[in-house]
This record gives C-alpha cells, structure tokens and sequence, in this order.
C-alpha cells in the first residue's frame, strides 16, 4: 500500500487542472505580449487565470502578481516592499516560525543596512498581537507573519495583527502559502496589504504561484526586464502553469468546504491515537491549526529515521518543512517554541489530502507505532545511555 501524508510538501495535480494546460503547451502556445491571434488567447487566458485566482482570496484581479513559486512571492514582498519604503525607515518585523524564504530574505536585508525583529511565540507557535505592537517603532514600515505553518500547522492571529499594523500606518505581509487553497482566506477581511500563495499547495501545477497587493502599495520589482504583470514581473510568462492555478483556485472554492471536513475527519484520528503512545507529543496549536496538519515530536529517536523506516512500508511523511528535511539540524522553527534541541530532532509531520481515506490512516496507525518501538530499541538515549 502507498500511503502519501505530505501533501504540505506538494500536491498531484488535479486531473481537470492538467486539461485545461494542455492546450497551451500545444497549439495556444503563442507569447501573450504577442499582437496576433496567438498572443492575444494567451493573454486571454492569463486573465481570466488571473480572475480566478483573485476570487479565490476575495481580491480585484488586478492585484494579484503572477510569479514561479511561494518562495519567490516571499522575497518579492519582503524586499520589495522593504526598500521601496526605506525612505520612510528601515526597520521591518518577522516572526521566528517564519519559512525560510521569509527568514533569509530578512537576513539579506540585514546586510543590506536594515534592522529587523524577530517575534518569539508562545509553545503553540503562536505569535501575540501585543508583542508586535510593542515592536514597532518609528522605523518601522513593513511586518511578515505566516498566515499558519506548514511544520507545525497553527493558525496565527492575522486579523488582530493586521489592526495594530494598520493603526501605526505599517504595512502588513501574511505568507498564505499553506492557506490559500486549504482554509477560506478573505485578503479584506484579514485586512493583509500582501499575501504571498502557490498553486501546488492546492493541486495546482509546481511553477505557479502569486502576490497579492492591495491597490496602491509601491512594491520594487524582485525581477526586472520587460513589461509583464504590469511591469512589477519580468519575464515571459507561462502560460500553461498560469492556467493551471486559476483552474486549480475554481476548484479549491467550489470543494473548500468538502476538502476540509475530509481531512479534518482523518487528523483527528491520527492526532488521538498517536498521543496515546508513551513520549510522542503534538507540536502546534491543539485546536487552531490548519485541518489537514498532524505534527508530532517523538522523543529518543530522530525523524530521519522515521521517515527511512515509513517509506520501506510505503507511508510518506516529512520531518520539519519540506525545504529543510534534508538538513541534519534541529528545527529553528521547533526550537522558537522551546522545544529541546535533542526532542526537536524527533519532529514527524503528517499533512493530509483528497487522495487519503480511513484504510490509509488505519495503515499509518498499525505501523506507525511499530516503527517507533523498534528505533527505540535501537536507542541508546531510550535505554538511558546518556
């Protein structure tokens, strides 16, 4: 049996997202800057992806940005937004269970002569309202705080943080990455002037992804070349991975509510009868957490090994974020909540699809446990061999 709990990682794609790109990878493969026939049904076709795309996040189509990925969405609003406000001062605001393409791009912009704030959270991953406001300062002219994680799955406190942003006339950026697709999200009645998204997180193809930004904010362009996405993109667009999302955003609204029972049903289970195992402890809020998210810190063994061992039985799962697993090191993230550097490297995470049904999650939870109980006997630290 093949069992894929990653879906926080990427997601297949949607049978009617790949029939609607395949035209224009064939015959309306025209260039949309094009004046001809085949342009112009490209541009087309853009458009109402565009449209599409903006309905799914209750935003005017001219705000949404077409981009390659959520990372490159990340970088474009923090830097963009960053310098083409650093007149005004130079310091911005991050949260600590930001992903990487947040957190580095502060970093870059450290360097380059900013301040930046790191916000702590409580041991949900929470960040509090009240700590941002007591952040701000004169300098400050942009906060990025994660719409909700996709390592630890908790749903952050958006709309509070935005009023606070919006009373001290700074602007605000959510990464809506793990979100947009999963759980309604309203960029109006958030009250985010930014939120970064990517289609493969809604079974939408890999190589499409978007910005919004709310009219009339200035943003520097991330690339710079030609005139497309109104000149805040460069780059001859593709077409078929656009078409692909705005096809993928129709089906995420009109399946929102179906989807989200579905996997809430299977988290749950696999949430309870894993917390009955002796040292396995749920990382992120118990309650306010994305529906489909199952994360997990299991003491005296790593992650790594978990997941070695699940994928010989066929059971796909993460440990830490996707673009991180690779890497021997305990989770910065996990760290920020004041997990132990030694149980961090423990960290297990099970996100949940369309594709997964009860069998599956019967599956996981008959082996699961056996896989922890031999990494166990293999332990030194679970003998006590400290």
């Amino acid at each position: 049996m093949r069992c894929y709990f990653d879906h926080a990682a990427t997601n297949p794609l949607h049978p009617d997202v790949l029939e609607t790109m395949m035209p224009y990878f064939r015959d309306d493969f025209g260039n949309p800057l094009s004046l001809y026939e085949m342009g112009t049904k490209a541009r087309e076709a853009i458009e109402k992806a565009r449209a599409s795309t903006a309905a799914l996040i209750n935003a005017k189509p001219a705000s949404i940005v077409f981009t390659a990925s959520g990372a490159e969405s990340n970088n474009f609003a923090l830097r963009g937004i960053a310098i083409a406000k650093q007149a005004q001062g130079k310091h911005i605001i991050v949260s600590k269970v930001e992903h990487h393409s947040i957190l580095n791009a502060a970093r870059f912009l450290e360097k380059s002569g900013f301040v930046v704030t790191y916000l702590p959270v409580d041991k949900y991953g929470t960040v509090d309202p009240e700590v941002v406001r007591s952040s701000i300062t004169k300098e400050t002219t942009l906060i990025s705080v994660t719409h909700a994680s996709s390592e630890i799955g908790t749903v952050e406190p958006i709309k509070e943080i935005a009023k606070i942003a919006k009373e001290n006339n700074v602007v605000l950026h959510a990464d809506g990455v793990a979100t947009v697709g999963n759980i309604p999200v309203d960029v109006n009645e958030l009250g985010v002037d930014a939120l970064s998204m990517a289609a493969h997180q809604f079974y939408g193809p890999k190589g499409a992804a978007a910005l919004y930004i709310r009219e009339g904010l200035r943003i520097v362009p991330l690339i710079y070349g030609g005139i497309q996405e109104g000149g805040r993109r460069a780059g001859t667009e593709n077409v078929p991975a656009i078409v692909g999302m705005g096809k993928a955003a129709e089906i995420a609204y009109s399946e929102m509510s179906t989807r989200m029972g579905h996997a809430k049903g299977l988290r749950d289970r696999i949430i309870k009868a894993l917390l009955d195992i002796p040292n396995v402890y749920l990382t992120g809020h118990p309650d306010n957490r994305l529906p489909n998210h199952a994360s997990f810190v299991v003491e005296f063994i790593e992650g790594e090994a978990m997941l070695l061992m699940l994928a010989m039985k066929g059971i796909y799962a993460a440990s830490g974020s996707a673009c991180s697993s690779r890497a021997l090191k305990s989770s910065p993230v996990l760290l920020s909540l004041g997990t132990p550097t030694a149980l961090a490297q423990g960290s297990i995470v099970f996100t949940l699809g369309d594709d997964n049904n009860d069998e599956q999650v019967d599956y996981l939870l008959r082996e699961f446990p056996a896989v922890i109980g031999r990494l166990r006997e293999m332990s030194p630290f679970a003998k006590g061999w400290q």
